[in-house]
């Protein structure tokens, strides 16, 4: 499961639709509708949230946004009904250690998605339910291998 900090505009077409498959489950999770991947570190930042289930149908709403920009077919009435305004925090250690993550997968996979984003110097956007604060990769990310 990879819920990306960055904004969706930066993922290639499988990308945007896995963030919105596992961003799926994970509202499951988070709902108790499902017994798999309860413990998956990813949700813990959704977790601290003092509404959880907001704070993922927040997240999806920022991915289905993206998908409408595109002309996908996604279908928003997945996504829970309670939203929040409270951003979740991420350091900008983990957008760095994401944005190397994903231009590795671009390269790979979509070649012209990462070509538009590979002279990008600066920190990219993180994505709209988040806030970057200072500090490196989060305690709960898999830095070796996994996403």
């Amino acid at each position: 499961m990879r819920l990306w900090s960055l904004h969706p505009k930066y993922l290639d077409a499988q990308g945007l639709v896995a963030l919105w498959r596992e961003g799926l489950l994970a509202q499951a999770v988070l709902r108790g509708k499902t017994k798999g991947y309860r413990q998956h570190p990813q949700l813990e930042r959704f977790r601290l949230h003092a509404s959880p289930v907001a704070a993922i149908a927040t997240y999806l709403a920022g991915a289905y946004a993206e998908a409408v920009r595109r002309g996908y077919q996604f279908d928003g009435r997945k996504i829970g009904r309670e939203r929040t305004k409270a951003r979740l925090p991420v350091n900008a250690g983990q957008l760095e250690f994401e944005w190397q993550h994903l231009r590795r997968k671009l390269a790979a996979r979509s070649p012209e998605v990462w070509k538009k984003w590979s002279r990008e110097k600066k920190l990219p956007e993180c994505h709209p339910l988040m806030r970057v604060k200072a500090g490196g990769v989060e305690g709960w990310e898999r830095v070796s291998g996994g996403g």
